[in-house]
């Protein structure tokens, strides 16, 4: 699939989400290629900004346990990825309107946090202003995407309703454990 493909599945429902459930490739291979090299990359960064940057960044911010905080970070990413599958695959198939299998169900879990996880590039600059804009601007993609993604694997047509409610429903547990991610994190 060519770059602009990717680039176009938060913003409609046709292009490469058929071509995604396709190629069927299975939720080990999807946690190994995909989820594990993409959630290491926040904890990576992080570490990064709290070592190199210290107090420029946040004040407190270079006292904390960079090693534990990065290393809980990592494991809680992935077992997000588990968790959000299951609630995916329960959310769409609680309703009557709407079917996901459980494949098609982490193949979303697995796709929805790359532009959460991509956006801890912008952990180089040393802008805190900066970072959680990135990180707000991530946050509506991802939700795009888990929208236009139901819409694809569960063959709706725009504006459905009942593809909103699931969306919904799902980026607000999203949203929770990210938020507890992010207390792990200016808890410790």
């Amino acid at each position: 699939m060519n770059p602009l493909t990717v680039i176009r599945l938060p913003f409609t429902r046709q292009a490469g989400w058929k071509t995604l459930q396709g190629r069927k490739p299975s939720i080990p291979a999807l946690g190994w290629c995909l989820v594990l090299p993409m959630s290491l990359l926040p904890p990576v960064l992080l570490y990064y900004a709290g070592t190199h940057y210290g107090d420029d960044f946040v004040m407190g911010f270079a006292d904390r346990e960079w090693r534990f905080i990065t290393t809980i970070l990592f494991l809680a990413e992935l077992l997000t990825f588990f968790v959000m599958g299951w609630l995916i695959h329960a959310v769409v198939n609680g309703t009557r309107e709407l079917s996901i299998d459980y494949h098609d169900a982490y193949l979303l879990a697995a796709l929805a946090p790359l532009p959460l996880w991509s956006s801890a590039i912008v952990l180089l600059i040393p802008s805190l202003l900066l970072n959680a804009l990135a990180v707000l601007v991530a946050l509506g993609i991802s939700c795009s995407l888990v929208y236009h993604g139901l819409q694809a694997q569960c063959e709706r047509r725009d504006n459905d309703i009942n593809t909103m409610s699931a969306t919904y429903t799902i980026m607000a547990a999203g949203v929770l454990a990210w938020g507890l991610l992010m207390a792990i994190v200016w808890a410790y």
